[in-house]
């Protein structure tokens, strides 16, 4: 299967890192997000992707059009332009990087890479959110309901403690930010069937609206339950959080 990263939009709520740089190229541990996203999916055998770019996509063209030479011991000849590559540190990949326009919403984004998926079944996520998840059971919880999509539920971090106060004011029990609130949430991870072209109209189809509301009204739409590591990179302090558990090496995302 190929794996189709979204990685177009502005990431207005981290504009201290994107008034330069997209947000999948904000790093972690020296590597970009998205690196980490990829390695991933390359650990469970998934390495073709296709990356749909939109913001400051040039950034991210660039990064891969010269992986293999930042990934490589070199030894460069500035008389005969001869490089002599020493030790090839890069991944088995092959990316394509389409460009799906600077505004357009992401069902739409989708939408203009369907000439490159065809008939096939794809796996789709975001481009700023790590996992432990297994993708072999996702793949195989996918596969047992045989429906359109299967998207990846979880239980998000909670950000405040929780009170259990009795009728009479009484605090009984205090819980340190308890983990979602028990309110599962779109954890991204998904794996598509070729059908949801279908649902995608145009550039301003959102993919989470309207298409995901008629899959799930048409029981098209399974989550798979996803209760461990998750974080989605949506602030600087988000960012300052996943830095600390690489530095730490406490990265429960590493299973590679």
């Amino acid at each position: 299967m190929k794996v189709v990263i979204l990685a177009g939009g502005f990431g207005t709520r981290l504009s201290e890192e994107t008034e330069t740089i997209p947000k999948p190229m904000v790093k972690i541990g020296g590597k970009p997000i998205i690196w980490h996203i990829m390695k991933l999916y390359s650990h469970y055998g998934y390495n073709e992707f296709i990356i749909l770019l939109g913001y400051k996509g040039y950034v991210i063209k660039e990064y891969f059009a010269n992986y293999f030479l930042h990934q490589s011991d070199v030894t460069i000849d500035l008389v005969t332009n001869e490089v002599n590559i020493h030790a090839n540190k890069s991944e088995p990949w092959k990316v394509s990087l389409i460009d799906t326009g600077l505004n357009t919403m992401t069902g739409g984004r989708i939408k203009r890479i369907e000439k490159f998926i065809g008939n096939e079944r794809f796996m789709l996520t975001y481009g700023d959110g790590v996992a432990n998840i297994d993708l072999n059971k996702l793949k195989e919880f996918h596969l047992k309901h045989n429906k359109t999509i299967t998207l990846t539920s979880v239980l998000p971090e909670g950000r405040y403690g929780s009170l259990d106060i009795t009728a009479g004011n009484k605090i009984e029990r205090f819980f340190e930010k308890p983990k979602g609130d028990n309110v599962w949430i779109n954890g991204g991870f998904f794996i598509c069937e070729p059908e949801i072209f279908k649902y995608l109209e145009n550039d301003n189809t959102i993919f989470e609206r309207e298409p995901l509301e008629k899959l799930a009204k048409n029981g098209e739409v399974y989550g798979y339950k996803h209760d461990d590591f998750w974080k989605c990179m949506d602030t600087l302090r988000d960012k300052i959080q996943l830095n600390e558990l690489w530095e730490n090496n406490k990265a429960p995302w590493v299973v590679w």
